[in-house]
């Protein structure tokens, strides 16, 4: 009798419930059990993939003087040491359990709001100074590192908040997000930690100095469409969960392959087209002699998924 009463859930009620333990997933994984900033995380089910959080809720995870001097736990048994933002991003840089970053809030609604503009208001042209050396090291360290990265913005990225976002390889935007841009010159200033450089470079001289110069500020949709943002997420999912599907495709393949591709395309900028198809080919050689490489020809053969180790 109580087996005939049961119903299957319509498709509205099926989204609310995806909704709900995507929100449950990300509270579980989300509450560090100590006051850092910004922290290092494993991703718990999904090898490979680690996850770098923003944890300043009250702020929207402005960027603070303490923030770049965040503190790291990397494995659930180790506590928490002292070490600065760019000690975190090191720490991944050599990591060998570390095929994919995302770059995510702690907290539901949240990416970065760029610079905590209460902190900057008392603060010294030294103090100042010292800050954006700090946060133009950090984000290029992010940019520069091996493996790919993805921003996962489920809230608003603002000036350095979207800063941090460009200086990733990808940007996942939540389908509600209705802040993203740079509007410095509305304060009287300009993108000071790489927005006029990385911007440019991603979407050219006129879409660049059109969303600089008016100050716009844009929707997720919108700036999928101009190219600030490679992917929005489903409605009833999150950034960070469409991060995690990206990131999944990702971390399946082979780790030397993924490093020397980032670092081949990575180049493009620099050089012309000869040098950087000597560059290609440079990058290419020495993954043929992997033992990755042969694990992918025997997978082949055998007709499975291989097991790629990095080595």
């Amino acid at each position: 009798m109580l087996l005939g009463t049961c119903r299957a859930p319509s498709l509205t009620a099926a989204k609310s419930i995806r909704a709900l333990y995507a929100t449950r997933r990300l509270l579980q994984t989300s509450q560090p059990s100590f006051s850092a900033e910004a922290y290092l995380e494993p991703v718990q089910g999904r090898p490979g993939i680690t996850s770098l959080l923003l944890n300043r809720p009250k702020t929207k995870n402005a960027i603070s003087l303490r923030m770049l001097k965040a503190r790291t736990r990397f494995a659930q048994h180790e506590p928490p040491t002292d070490k600065e933002f760019q000690e975190c991003l090191d720490r991944v840089q050599f990591d060998k359990d570390t095929r994919v970053l995302i770059v995510r809030s702690s907290t539901l609604g949240s990416f970065c709001a760029g610079a905590d503009l209460v902190e900057r208001a008392g603060m010294s042209k030294a103090q100042v100074d010292k800050f954006l050396i700090d946060l133009r090291r950090a984000l290029g360290t992010l940019e520069g590192l091996p493996v790919p990265t993805l921003a996962a913005i489920d809230g608003p990225a603002l000036g350095g908040g979207l800063e941090l976002g460009l200086a990733c390889d990808l940007r996942v935007a939540g389908h509600a997000v209705t802040k993203i841009g740079l509007p410095e010159v509305k304060l009287g200033i300009i993108p000071g930690a790489g927005g006029t450089q990385r911007l440019t470079r991603l979407l050219g001289l006129a879409k660049a100095k059109d969303l600089i110069f008016t100050a716009r500020v844009l929707t997720a949709a919108e700036a999928h469409q101009i190219g600030v943002i490679d992917y929005v997420s489903e409605p009833e999912s999150t950034a960070y969960d469409k991060a995690l599907e990206v990131a999944e495709k990702m971390s399946a393949n082979a780790p030397l392959a993924l490093k020397a591709a980032k670092q081949a395309i990575s180049r493009v900028p620099e050089l012309g087209l000869e040098s950087g198809l000597d560059f290609e080919r440079a990058s290419y050689e020495p993954l043929l002699h992997t033992k990755d490489r042969l694990e992918a020809l025997q997978a082949f053969k055998e007709k499975r998924t291989p097991v790629f180790k990095g080595e």
